[in-house]
């Protein structure tokens, strides 16, 4: 992910509060790459949220049972 993501030239974060919305969290490294650039852009704060995440493969229903 890294590179892959950038601020436009004229973006103006310096020392703002950004909020990210990600419609799916699975590895976050789409969350952590966008971020980091933030930082780099100079945010002071980077929130995340996230609408929805993958059901884990444990809490699939053929393994509910012992």
């Amino acid at each position: 992910m890294r590179g892959a993501f950038a601020l436009s030239p004229d973006a103006d974060v310096e020392g703002k509060q950004v909020l990210l919305i990600d419609d799916l969290y699975t590895t976050g490294s789409t969350l952590k790459e966008c971020a980091r650039v933030f930082r780099r852009g100079g945010a002071a704060e980077v929130y995340v949220l996230t609408l929805a995440r993958p059901r884990p493969q444990w809490m699939t229903p053929d393994r509910w049972e012992a």
